[in-house]
């Protein structure tokens, strides 16, 4: 046998398939005479990304390419996990892309010679060779459903499951991931030999085609053949042969393509070193669902133990083969009669006995040595098939099936089972004897693989010469070999023709007889050689390559052989299963690869017509990429080449070609369009595609538009009618006092959104290219529709059609008139004028004078057939004018949006009037129709629904102006959650927002602005002004306070009142405050850092003047926000840590003092509002008259208003632990556990519902707890009186917390005092120590109005005679001075004594004058009662002072 390199291409068969060549002539023609038609029909090996074709490839594809399809995700963990020893590190980055982009082309001829490629050389590298070619020396299986991956070696395995994940451009990509991984050896010393990838059919009749499950058929070396789920849970297991698995294969159902041939069923062949067993796929596919049902079911009970059926298989010993490497099942065949007597004669000689019928033989062929080939022949019928019963691997308990499931996954065993029962194998039943029936002897050749061809009539067999020898299966021979192609894995593609690209000119083209006869199917042979990295397509039989790619040294071709089992000559007429016939596995670049093959590769040069189709294409896309200076060439070239185009599909295809050229002006594209619809016209009738004829004329009627369109746009047209104020009211039929207020409005509007936004100036407005026009718009028949809907789309086309129109540039008589002889519907006008209009809005603005242009173009659209139905009555509503309203509810444009519903008004009103003249005209009424058609007007649905809408409009406009308004920059906060832009309002929204939507707005608006609550207030009060019954209290304070801020608020207080007026419900103070506050706290939320929005979500709160609404506000935002970090901080402060953790409880120090401080302001308010709510009545919460239609969610305050009340003692225990929180935090006081001061009751009430009843401490409490409160407390106010009245030194060095900027003074000692009370501790006591810290601080002034408070003023005494004495040692005792010596001397003993037992370091102030310590001796006696044992001390006290205070002479 000569090589392939000398093969000629063939034509196809009528079948569909390559026919051999005639006997005699082997392999005819040459190789560079195959290359150069490849090239010259435009063939390259060229990769090609896009969309696959279960049917012909890849549409419109001219050559064969790779498809990269799916990537690995971690593949490298496979690798570690299979071969430990490569396991290190490598850059993560290494699995990407395929780096070989280069084709077969860029390669020169002489790199592809006939000799062998060297054989690289054995040297210390042999493991870093390993690392790139691990995947060689693997089990590998992918289903060809593409839902699973087996990678194994040994007794490992690791399964792949498919994820679909964003890649880095964007795009979801398929990658496969470890689904599960480990070691499925059972037997002792066992190891993986072959393994299949099964997908099992859906038996529901809604399927898609995609399997129900993958079952994983895993042969191994002791012979078992043991099946898995996805999850590597062992299904079952089956000895059928005690010897090595050597390769496992399956077929699966086929549709017939003809009536003759025979029908396939499923089977599953095991080939082991000296016999075939088959297992009946039907019989298999029960068994598997069967198991899998016991373990489901195992695993759900643990007591179900069903038998599924036997599996039915047959065992076939072969005979006079020396050895067996690889085999093909080929399938059920039947002899012609002509074969029947020979092969009878051959057997049984010359007085062979023949049947009258040709008898079934199964066929198959193995491949190895002695022979090199071998064919076996099994009478059908000649043996019974044998039956097996199934070793189930799953028990009756669920948890034996749980470990024997996890036994594979683990790695583990239960070797004391195994051992306390012996295992005994299953019988294994003697093999039927099959002899060789015939071979191809070749005792020096040793097959390697063989490959059956889907339609099992070809089959690709390799040897260790390195040569590929394709067979032909029926004869039994050898038709073509390859050589070169050592170690090479071979795959094949079958493409069936598409009927619909044939050409209908020639009617005997079909080779059935009729010009659409069955499809043709071609097959072709993809040979992988690695020693060389080349990926080769070749058309067979004798055909010439088509196709070859670079694709590396370390990959490896996959090629199933089958689809999807279970499936039979019902079901499978309605699937369509999703399954590739090839694929490339890629280790290095971490990918998964088919081929796509057009079907026309197949066919001979000779009668490609769409090869040569191809080529022209090619030639077109040249030519209109080329820079050309005369045009007319150009034109005059594409015109040729469109021409001689064939098939009626690629035509079509270079028309859309053209047309979406950039580089052609409108008068070529026309032209050509043109050209081409005339030499369709000019062929007969019978030969010419209606489509192709079809689409040309559409698309001439498109550019004929578009052409007289951009006429009218080029006329120099221009009205000169003036155009005033007072007509402006007369077209819009409003009065003087209703445009005065329109304007007002809109120039508000306008002044605020200008402000807001900042729009350049567009010169193309009104230009659309053509290319553009010809993509959004499609004709079919006579209606021309818009094929993108999108807002772009129509915004452009509305303009290229009507801007020129709006600006008085254009006539729009001539443009409607125009518009509507094509065929475009006036809805579809209507919606593109609508659109330019509401999107030009800054443009319609300054110009008042399109007005008049839209109240022309919508009269002339309104006129037009089928615009408004004739039978439209008053009781009706008109789709016509339904249509513009929803247009403009939908706006977000206000401005635009309010003017067009002003103007449709008023053409509504003019057309409904005309009409009613005519029909009252009609019935003869005379002079009182003018009356009966105003009464006619009002009880119009329309209309009603017209000043609705205006009405919304209105106060939508009047909103968005508000929340454009802005204040002045110099006084904004710099938040980043306060500089994102606030959305766009539209009715649409305001009445999908719910009931609250309105003040929800206004509240994101006054956040953005971080207005003041008094704010709202202040611009409240001309509505307070009109209620004088209501009480005036504060305004005064509020007016004077706002007149430092009012210069830089600007307009707002204005928009606000007219906000206020527009929506007396919507916006009532209580309703606005309630949804500030909410919206603070909410931005608060998404960073707590930011505490001062806490801080003004609580002012608002407190603004809230009805006690319902204020509780429910309260308790929501304590239940959503509040209490799971108020419990975290609790605990966290619990743990008597220097410093608070940002990361447990999500804030700073600061912001935590900030954030328990606001939470204790909430609990007050929370129980003050529940006390208040008794006393006023519940709320009503109203809706304005325009906007009663409102739905979606439920509004704060309905939400508020449906809280449960709060329980009173609750509220205030846990006000309680925020207060010593908030003191705590405040003051940095160490080795303070808040939790401590509370027993069990407390502890477990803290962090509960707020509205239960939980049992809170009550009666006397333990005197350890009231101590540790007393202790606290009293710290508490030294921390208080040391933070006000601290000397500056002590200040320094203090480490008192600084108080942040937004935190408001706190008086301590008076909440030391009450939280007192609450705790069982004596408040005297408190306030005895808050006089002594005061004069220890030196502030008398202050400690002698405490006093007062104090009730025990005789212990108040005794303590602050200690502190007279430090003062005085202080004094006294500070510097040894013969003056400090003399006074001394002079005071009595006992008084001395006592003065020197005093610690003057205690003092906090030092500086304190001697006149002030005498008045504290002076107070100090009054305190004490004559007969008080200090009594007396006090009077020495009181001489010493005088001494001291009189200077010695």
């Amino acid at each position: 046998m000569r090589s392939a390199r000398t093969a000629a291409p063939r034509a196809l068969t009528a079948s569909g398939l390559v026919s051999p060549p005639p006997r005699g002539s082997c392999f005819p023609g040459s190789a560079e005479a195959a290359a150069a038609a490849a090239v010259a029909a435009g063939w390259r090996g060229q990769g090609w990304r896009g969309q696959l074709d279960a049917r012909s490839g890849v549409p419109g594809a001219m050559a064969c390419s790779i498809v990269q399809f799916c990537y690995f995700q971690d593949l490298q963990a496979a690798r570690d996990f299979l071969f430990p020893h490569l396991r290190e590190e490598t850059p993560s980055g290494a699995l990407k892309r395929d780096p070989s982009k280069s084709n077969w082309e860029d390669d020169g001829w002489g790199t592809w010679e006939e000799t062998e490629p060297q054989e690289p050389e054995e040297d210390g590298n042999s493991c870093k060779t390993q690392k790139t070619s691990w995947l060689q020396d693997c089990v590998l299986s992918l289903s060809p459903t593409n839902d699973l991956m087996v990678i194994a070696r040994g007794q490992k395995a690791v399964f792949l499951v498919p994820k679909w994940k964003h890649s880095d451009k964007g795009k979801e990509e398929m990658h496969f991931a470890v689904g599960w991984s480990g070691c499925l050896n059972v037997e002792e010393g066992e190891y993986v030999t072959s393994a299949l990838c099964i997908p099992l059919a859906s038996q529901k009749r809604s399927s898609t085609g995609r399997p129900d499950w993958t079952c994983i058929v895993v042969g191994f070396s002791s012979g078992y053949l043991r099946f898995y789920t996805q999850n590597g849970v062992l299904l079952l297991a089956q000895l059928l042969n005690e010897d090595l698995v050597l390769q496992l294969k399956c077929r699966t159902y086929e549709i017939p393509r003809h009536p003759g041939v025979t029908e396939q069923n499923e089977e599953l062949s095991i080939l082991y070193p000296a016999a075939i067993v088959t297992i009946d796929g039907f019989s298999l596919f029960q068994s598997l669902r069967a198991c899998r049902n016991q373990v489901a079911k195992a695993a759900a009970s643990g007591n179900e133990n069903i038998q599924p059926p036997p599996l039915a298989y047959k065992k076939w010993g072969l005979q006079d083969i020396d050895t067996i490497i690889d085999h093909a099942s080929i399938g059920i065949m039947t002899l012609s009669p002509f074969d029947q007597m020979k092969t009878a004669s051959n057997i049984g000689g010359y007085n062979a006995a023949i049947k009258n019928s040709p008898p079934a033989m199964s066929q198959y062929i193995t491949v190895g040595s002695n022979p090199f080939t071998g064919f076996f022949y099994a009478l059908e019928g000649s043996t019974q098939p044998l039956l097996s019963h199934v070793a189930l691997a799953v028990a009756s308990k669920l948890t034996s099936a749980l470990f024997n499931a996890a036994s594979g996954w683990l790695g583990w065993k239960s070797k004391h089972e195994e051992e306390a029962v012996p295992r005994q194998k299953p019988k294994v039943e003697p093999a039927t004897p099959l002899a060789v029936r015939f071979g191809l002897p070749d005792s020096r050749r040793h097959g390697e693989s063989i490959c059956l061809s889907p339609c099992n009539t070809l089959a690709a067999v390799t040897d260790d010469f390195g040569r590929v020898i394709l067979l032909d299966v029926t004869r039994g021979i050898a038709i073509r070999m390859w050589k070169g192609y050592r170690d090479a894995q071979t795959g094949w593609i079958q493409i069936v023709e598409d009927l619909h690209e044939r050409v209908p000119e020639r009617a005997d083209f079909s080779p059935f007889g009729s010009p659409q006869g069955p499809s043709r199917v071609a097959q072709f042979l993809v040979i992988y050689a690695p020693r060389r990295g080349i990926l080769e397509v070749w058309s067979t039989q004798q055909g010439p390559r088509v196709g070859a790619f670079n694709v590396g040294k370390h990959c490896r071709l996959l090629y199933p052989g089958y689809k999807i089992m279970g499936l039979n000559n019902v079901t499978s007429q309605s699937w369509q299963p999703q399954t590739y016939q090839i694929c490339l596995v890629d280790p290095v670049s971490g990918s998964v690869k088919t081929v796509s093959v057009p079907f026309h590769l197949a066919l001979s040069d000779k009668k490609s017509e769409r090869a040569k189709d191809m080529h022209l294409m090619k030639k077109l896309g040249a030519s209109l990429k080329a820079k050309a200076p005369n045009l007319d060439l150009i034109e005059t070239e594409i015109k040729e080449l469109i021409l001689d185009i064939k098939y009626p599909a690629t035509k079509k295809q270079a028309l859309e070609s053209i047309l979406a050229s950039e580089r052609l002006p409108f008068s070529c594209l026309k032209n050509i369009t043109q050209t081409l619809m005339d030499s369709l016209k000019n062929q007969e009738l019978e030969s010419v595609d209606e489509g192709l004829l079809q689409f040309c004329a559409n698309k001439l009627k498109l550019l004929h538009l578009y052409e007289s369109v951009s006429q009218l746009n080029s006329l120099d047209f221009h009205s000169d009618t003036p155009f005033s104020d007072n007509d402006l009211a007369v077209l819009l039929r409003l009065d003087e006092k209703d445009l005065l207020k329109l304007q007002a409005l809109l120039e508000k509007y306008k002044q605020e959104n200008s402000r807001a936004a900042v729009r350049f100036s567009d010169d193309k407005d009104g230009v659309l290219p053509v290319k553009t026009f010809l993509e959004y718009l499609d004709s079919e028949k006579d209606v021309i529709s818009v094929k993108k809907t999108g807002e772009e789309e129509c915004v452009a086309l509305g303009s290229f059609f009507f801007w020129k129109c709006l600006r008085g540039e254009s006539s729009a008589e001539d443009m409607c008139r125009t518009l509507e002889s094509v065929g475009l519907s006036p809805q579809l006008l209507l919606s593109l004028l609508l659109s330019v209009w509401l999107s030009k809005e800054k443009d319609i603005l300054n110009r008042p004078q399109s007005v008049r242009c839209l109240y022309t173009m919508l009269h002339l659209l309104s006129k037009m057939k089928v615009a408004i139905e004739e039978t439209w009555d008053s009781q009706s509503v008109s789709p016509w004018w339904q249509q513009m309203r929803a247009a403009c509810i939908q706006s977000e444009n206000s401005g635009a949006a309010l003017l067009s519903a002003h103007v449709g008004h008023a053409v509504a009103v003019q057309i409904s009037n005309s009409l009613t003249e005519k029909k009252f005209s009609q019935v003869g009424l005379g002079p009182d129709s003018e009356a009966l058609t105003d009464s006619w007007e009002a009880l119009s649905l329309d209309t009603e629904y017209w000043k609705l809408l205006l009405k919304q409009l209105e106060d939508c406009l009047l909103l968005q102006t508000l929340l454009h308004s802005r204040v002045n920059p110099s006084t904004a906060r710099g938040s980043s959650l306060q500089a994102e832009p606030l959305p766009r309002l539209s009715v649409k929204k305001l009445l999908e927002g719910g009931r609250g939507g309105i003040a929800d707005s206004v509240a994101k608006w006054i956040f953005k602005q971080d207005l003041s609550p008094e704010v709202l207030k202040w611009a409240n009060k001309e509505r307070d002004a009109e209620n004088p019954d209501e009480p005036k209290e504060g305004s005064s304070r509020g007016l004077s306070e706002m007149t430092e801020v009012e210069t830089d608020l600007g307009a707002i207080p204005d928009l606000l009142h007219l906000a206020y007026t527009q929506f007396p419900c919507s916006l009532e103070l209580d309703v606005l405050h309630a949804h500030c506050c909410w919206e603070y706290v909410v931005q608060w939320n998404k960073d707590p850092e930011e505490a001062r929005f806490f801080v003004r979500s609580i002012e608002h709160l407190k603004h809230i003047l009805n006690a319902h609404v204020q509780n429910g506000i309260a308790l929501m935002m304590w239940n959503t926000f509040l209490v799971k970090r108020f419990s975290a901080a609790t605990y966290l402060v619990d743990k008597v840590r220097s410093c608070l953790c940002v990361c447990d409880v999500g804030m700073s120090d600061t912001a935590m003092a900030s954030f328990l401080s606001s939470c204790w302001d909430l609990l007050q308010t929370l129980m003050e509002a529940d006390v208040s709510r008794d006393e006023m009545p519940v709320p009503v919460l109203d809706t304005e008259d325009a906007w009663l239609a409102v739905e979606g969610p439920t509004s704060i305050v309905e939400l508020a208003l449906d809280q449960k009340p709060v329980h009173y003692p609750l509220v205030e225990h846990h006000s309680v632990l925020c207060a010593v929180l908030c003191a705590i935090t405040r003051f940095s006081l160490k080795a303070v556990k808040p939790l401590s001061l509370f027993d069990s009751k407390g502890k477990n009430a803290f962090f509960k519902d707020l509205t239960s009843i939980q049992l809170l401490p009550s009666g006397e409490m333990d005197p350890n707890f009231i101590s540790i409160r007393q202790q606290l407390l009293l710290k508490v106010v030294s921390a208080a009186v040391q933070a006000r009245h601290g000397v500056a030194k002590d200040r320094d060095s203090s480490e008192e917390a600084p108080s942040p900027p937004f935190e408001k003074d706190q008086d301590w000692p008076v909440l030391a005092l009450d939280l007192a009370h609450h705790l069982q501790v004596s408040e005297d006591a408190v306030r005895r120590h808050y006089v002594g810290e005061l004069y220890n601080h030196g502030a008398d002034h202050r400690g002698e109005e405490a006093i007062l408070q104090v009730q025990d003023k005789e212990v108040l005494a005794s303590q602050l005679l200690v502190l007279i004495g430090q003062r005085l040692a202080h004094a006294v005792l500070r510097t040894q001075t013969r003056e400090g010596l003399e006074l001394l001397a002079r005071l009595p003993p006992t008084l001395c004594t006592w003065l020197k037992a005093m610690n003057p370091q205690d003092l906090q102030n030092t500086e304190v004058p001697i006149a002030t310590t005498a008045k504290l001796v002076n107070k100090v006696i009054e305190l004490l009662p004559e007969n008080h044992g200090q009594y007396s001390l006090a009077l020495h006290l009181t001489e010493a002072v005088e001494a001291i205070a009189i200077p010695p002479l």
